[in-house]
């Protein structure tokens, strides 16, 4: 079989395993098991395939046909312009989360000051890491209840060069934390728990239960959160949180309830109302 003809066979065995993306997923899978880069396909499409090349690949289709996502196949996930290791206690980024890095980035008056951030379930690191590669002053700290979380998002800022601006520790939401901030970002666990069964595998089976459950009204985190605010925010510092679908209403209610009046919210790229930002009174 050649690499061309390999491609096309595991485009139609993911797209009968239902999955959304089969020619991408495809795509990536062979060029991780085979070592492959973009232009090989320009130049090596008719070449024959040898039988334990092919035997790696199938083994990676077949996680993908099972609905693992090609992120935890693979280990990492490119985010904003961030190449970024999983693992199994962090979210794997979705595109939608950048929703937030385009809200606080457009917040800000100044993208050279030195800005403090603080990342609340920092995850992988992703929105922290995503903000301080554009903020070339900025420095940050993450926090997370998962140990293993943190590790990963400490290695995924000396994968990217960030190391020496930010820091990562163990906690619970701001709990403990005296600083005060120039901005607040978070992407928290906002699924109901009764819709977690309803997922989509990729979701359900392979992100960590604790960063998808949010309580029985989704809403759970957001109390904490919107409680610790006042305390974490300097005068004048913004929080941007990502919220899920339906939700923007409520948190509103929880974030001016706190005294932090919202100054947008900003959908995603389908159009769902994906992040809300408020700000401390000066």
């Amino acid at each position: 079989m050649t690499l061309r003809a390999l491609r096309r066979a595991a485009e139609e065995r993911l797209s009968a395993a239902g999955v959304d993306s089969p020619a991408l997923d495809a795509r990536l899978l062979i060029e991780h098991a085979l070592g492959l880069s973009r232009e090989d396909w320009l130049v090596r499409g008719d070449e024959p395939v040898p039988p334990d090349a092919a035997a790696r690949v199938d083994a990676l289709l077949e996680r993908r046909a099972a609905r693992e996502p090609v992120g935890r196949i693979v280990g990492e996930r490119a985010f904003w312009t961030l190449d970024l290791s999983l693992a199994p206690a962090t979210l794997e980024p979705r595109p939608d989360t950048e929703t937030i890095v385009e809200c606080v980035l457009d917040a800000l008056p100044d993208r050279s000051a030195p800005v403090r951030i603080l990342d609340l379930g920092t995850g992988t690191g992703c929105i922290l890491l995503a903000l301080l590669a554009e903020l070339p002053n900025a420095t940050g700290l993450g926090i997370d209840i998962s140990a293993e979380a943190v590790a990963t998002a400490a290695a995924n800022a000396a994968r990217n060069g960030l190391a020496g601006r930010a820091d990562f520790r163990t906690g619970v939401w701001g709990a403990g934390i005296a600083e005060r901030f120039d901005a607040v970002v978070s992407n928290p666990p906002y699924i109901p728990s009764a819709d977690i069964a309803t997922l989509d595998p990729e979701v359900r089976d392979h992100d960590p239960l604790r960063a998808l459950d949010g309580g029985a009204d989704g809403l759970d985190a957001y109390r904490a959160i919107a409680a610790e605010l006042p305390g974490l925010l300097k005068d004048g510092g913004i929080a941007a949180l990502e919220i899920g679908q339906g939700q923007a209403d409520d948190i509103r209610r929880l974030l001016e309830t706190a005294g932090l009046p919202v100054a947008e919210i900003r959908p995603d790229l389908s159009g769902i109302e994906r992040c809300i930002r408020a700000a401390k009174p000066v």
